[in-house]
C-alpha cells in the first residue's frame, strides 16, 4: 500500500480523503455509484476499509462528500464555460451540456432508485447537496423572465420540470442511444420552446475553450 507524505496531519487527511473520492469517481463510471461498495471503494484507493471507514462512517456518508464534490465541480464548470454577456438561452444550453455531461462522467440510477438505495433521510442530504447547482437554473430562468426572454409563470416550477427533462436523457446517453451532442439540441430544443424562447430554433453557441483536466481523472 503507498504511503502518503504530507507535511501535517491535516495534509495527509486531506490527500487520503482526495484520493478515496477520485476513487469514487472512478467506479462510478466503471460500475455505478448505485453498484459500488465500500469495499470497493477501499480497494480502488489502496487503503483499507478501517481507514476507509475512519472518514466516512458509511456508503451515505461516502456519496453526500462526492456529490458536494461534484457540485463544486459543475460549478466552476459553468463559470468557466459560460460566454462573455451570455443571454439566458446561452447560459440555459451551457447549463443543459454540463448536467448531460455529468450523467455520463458518473451514471447514477433515477431518483426513486437512489432515494431506495440510500433511504429517505441520507437520500434528502443528497439532494441538499445539490442544491446550488438549482439555485443556478433558477436564477437562468429568472433573468430570461426579466429580459422577457422566457416566459415562466412559476420559476421553481419550470425549474424542475427542466431538471426532470434532463434526467430523461440518462438512459439513452449511457445505452448510447443519442449522443451528448444530440441529447444536448433535443433537451435545450424542447426546454427553450417550452419557456417561449424566439431563439429556441438557434444553434447552441460555441463552446469556450475545454478547461484543463483536474489531476488523474477529472474530478
Amino acid at each position: 500500500m503507498p504511503r502518503i507524505s504530507a507535511a501535517t496531519i491535516g495534509e495527509h487527511r486531506a490527500q487520503t480523503q482526495d484520493r478515496i473520492l477520485r476513487a469514487v469517481s472512478r467506479l462510478s463510471r466503471d460500475q455505478g455509484i448505485d453498484a459500488i461498495s465500500m469495499t470497493d471503494v477501499a480497494s480502488e484507493a489502496e487503503i483499507t476499509r478501517t481507514v476507509l471507514y475512519n472518514y466516512f462512517p458509511d456508503k451515505a456518508a461516502l456519496l453526500l462528500a462526492f456529490t458536494e464534490r461534484v457540485t463544486h465541480y459543475f460549478i466552476d464548470s459553468y463559470e468557466r464555460e459560460l460566454p462573455d454577456r451570455a443571454s439566458p438561452a446561452e447560459r440555459l444550453r451551457v447549463f443543459v451540456r454540463l448536467q448531460l455531461d455529468g450523467l455520463l462522467a458518473h451514471p447514477h440510477p433515477g431518483p426513486a432508485d437512489l432515494s431506495a438505495a440510500l433511504g429517505p433521510d441520507a437520500y434528502q442530504r443528497l439532494a441538499d447537496h445539490v442544491e446550488p447547482m438549482q439555485r443556478i437554473l433558477t436564477g437562468i430562468i429568472e433573468s430570461g423572465v426579466s429580459s422577457g426572454d422566457f416566459q415562466a409563470p412559476d420559476v421553481a416550477a419550470a425549474a424542475r420540470i427542466i431538471l426532470a427533462v434532463i434526467g430523461a436523457e440518462r438512459v439513452p446517453l449511457l445505452s448510447g442511444e443519442v449522443t451528448p451532442e444530440e441529447a444536448e439540441r433535443i433537451v435545450s430544443g424542447f426546454v427553450l420552446r417550452g419557456l417561449g424562447c424566439p431563439s429556441a430554433s438557434a444553434p447552441a453557441p460555441a463552446p469556450a475553450p475545454a478547461p484543463a483536466p483536474a489531476p488523474e481523472d477529472g474530478i
